[in-house]
């Protein structure tokens, strides 16, 4: 959405007598403070506080009176050419005004269920289901050379065996992104790499290096540094996540629950082209 950042001389005038009629007015503004009257039409504070929170990031590098002027510019504007609009709204503004509505609604909906209060009891059986047979996890420190071919592979693995420093040869042969770190991948654990990979690690001892392993990405030399037992998290480090959890869950139910008591009918794409969607001359009737 454009936003023209010049102030208009009438708006100059508005913000003149709307804030400086009283310090007061000023000073504590809520969302029914009129900003603006057009042909009668009032914008309010509210009107553009609710524009600005639909703006992406980027405008928030924007002084705050730039952003100020450029978005009362936009609603004043939009105003204008509302009241002006002569005729019928096409169908696709119709549709469209439908489906902001329908999108604002849900919105609306969403947050009074996510919104809903949760217990430290809820939160504390969660935790207790979830870690409760919870085991340390082994984390595993390793570094590895990646090449294209299994020879070149047998190669390095042959250097090695010789005495040939491995960061050495990492930063000459490897063709992954940690070459430069002597083929350092820092700690990992399950789930993080590839399966072939993450097998032939933890079948390592420290200080071993494997023979060539065969991913989709060419063939890995690796080296195991060290392994270590992470903790099972506290309540206090998983609390935010639980919530999140909880409330996912409860927003889930609740959507199951309108749906179980709604009568649904729905096409299915057997019944029509799935590419109709892309069709904008549709629209157009």
């Amino acid at each position: 959405m454009a936003i023209r950042h010049t102030l208009f001389p009438a708006l100059a005038l508005i913000a003149a007598t709307t804030f400086g009629q009283s310090a007061t007015a000023q000073d504590s503004p809520d969302s029914a403070t009129v900003v603006a009257t057009v042909n009668g039409t009032d914008i309010t504070l509210g009107h553009m506080v609710a524009l600005r929170a639909s703006l992406p990031a980027q405008y928030g590098q924007l002084p705050a009176e730039t952003l100020f002027n450029g978005i009362l510019d936009q609603l004043i504007q939009q105003t204008l050419l509302m009241q002006n609009f002569e005729g019928d709204l096409s169908r696709r503004s119709e549709l469209l005004l439908e489906n902001e509505r329908r999108a604002i609604i849900a919105s609306e909906a969403i947050e009074t269920v996510m919104s809903d209060e949760l217990s430290d009891a809820e939160i504390q059986a969660a935790y207790q289901e979830q870690y409760s047979s919870a085991e340390p996890e082994t984390e595993y420190k390793a570094a590895h050379i990646l090449v294209e071919t299994e020879e070149t592979a047998l190669d390095l693995v042959a250097q090695l065996e010789d005495g040939a420093d491995f960061a050495t040869l990492a930063r000459e042969n490897s063709t992954g992104p940690s070459a430069s770190s002597g083929g350092d991948l820092g700690w990992f654990g399950p789930g993080v790499m590839v399966e072939s990979f993450f097998e032939a690690v933890s079948a390592l001892e420290p200080g071993d290096v494997s023979q060539p392993v065969q991913t989709q990405f060419g063939w890995h030399v690796i080296k195991l540094n060290e392994t270590r037992l992470t903790d099972v998290p506290t309540l206090d480090d998983v609390r935010a996540e639980i919530e999140d959890s909880l409330r996912q869950a409860a927003f889930d139910a609740h959507v199951e629950a309108l749906t179980e008591k709604a009568q649904i009918e729905r096409m299915s794409t057997g019944e029509i082209d799935p590419e109709s969607i892309g069709n904008l001359e549709l629209l157009e009737n």
